[in-house]
């Protein structure tokens, strides 16, 4: 540590390479100071999770709902084989239909969102910036309400008496059986997520200079060709962040094929909630759950692969 003397008086000033011996960044909270709300986090995020996982590997007890502390595989096997009554036990794809239908459902719900929202958000990352804000914020305005009373509102529109088979009335053409439909479920699903598909590809092209793809074009480039090799390589990001935020909550809804698909078609949140309902078995239903996270975690990894193989930031974020 070095000195600065007075020229006049030689006397020792302060030190100049003096320090604090402990710093902290600015805004920088002491671990004792974060430690409660770390523990609450914790908590209420990752507890249910570690709940759902234990009780997927304990027994159902004889009679009721609940579990017996005894660990089992069973509610896992049960997922693929059937034990008869006489200990036969053979393959059963029941339940892995049910798993497919689900993927089938996401899927669908996704590719139709992604085409639907492109288009739209391309559209809104075009228009002037004050006029983004007021499409963004029509955009977001169905969050507002609750997802409950939007779902019955499509009820009132798809029933026999709504506005779609009013509209066929006026033109005397016969009345569609819509509600409680398959299609009325997938229609709910598309309705439901499509903002969250919009919100993520807007925003990786919202800071995009449109200058530039109208340069390609007086370049002698295509329309397709600018979007295919200027525009869509920039929405990368977001329409990965996109997919995500769609197939996960879509692969496992329950409200939509419920109310508009009125239960005709079994899906794995329909399978879940009446193991933990009507049937009582507590652990094959968090067997299930469980399933679904395995395969969201599986997502998720190969999406954290291709974001550090193509060097693109994926956020999975509004």
């Amino acid at each position: 540590m070095s000195t600065q003397l007075d020229d006049r008086t030689g006397v020792n000033l302060v030190p100049v390479s003096a320090a604090p011996r402990h710093t902290r960044a600015p805004g920088r909270f002491p671990w004792p100071w974060v430690a409660p709300a770390l523990l609450v986090a914790a908590l209420f995020t990752l507890g249910p999770l570690v709940v759902i996982v234990v009780f997927s590997f304990m027994s159902r007890p004889p009679q009721g709902g609940g579990v017996i502390y005894e660990f089992t595989l069973e509610p896992y096997v049960n997922f693929l084989f059937q034990t008869d009554f006489l200990g036969n036990t053979t393959f059963d794809p029941r339940y892995l239909s049910v798993f497919g239908d689900s993927l089938l459902q996401g899927a669908i719900t996704t590719i139709v969102c992604l085409l639907l929202a492109f288009p739209i958000a391309l559209w809104i990352a075009t228009r002037p910036e004050k006029l983004q804000n007021v499409l963004v914020l029509l955009i977001t305005i169905p969050f507002w309400t609750n997802l409950l009373v939007r779902t019955y509102a499509w009820m009132l529109i798809l029933n026999d008496n709504g506005i779609v088979n009013s509209g066929l009335n006026l033109f005397g053409l016969p009345k569609l059986e819509l509600l409680y439909t398959p299609m009325a479920s997938q229609l709910g699903l598309i309705y439901t997520f499509l903002p969250f598909m919009v919100l993520p590809i807007y925003a990786s092209l919202a800071g995009f200079d449109f200058r530039l793809a109208e340069a390609a074009y007086d370049l002698g480039a295509r329309k397709s060709t600018v979007v295919r090799r200027i525009i869509l390589p920039l929405a990368t990001p977001g329409i990965v962040s996109g997919v995500l935020l769609v197939f996960m909550p879509a692969f496992g809804s329950y409200v939509q094929p419920v109310l508009l698909g009125g239960g005709k078609v079994l899906l794995i949140g329909n399978l879940i909630a009446s193991q933990f309902g009507d049937s009582r078995n507590w652990p094959f239903g968090a067997a299930l759950s469980v399933i679904i996270l395995i395969v969201l975690m599986i997502a998720l990894i190969a999406i954290a692969l291709y974001s550090r193989k193509s060097g693109k930031k994926v956020e999975i974020s509004l």
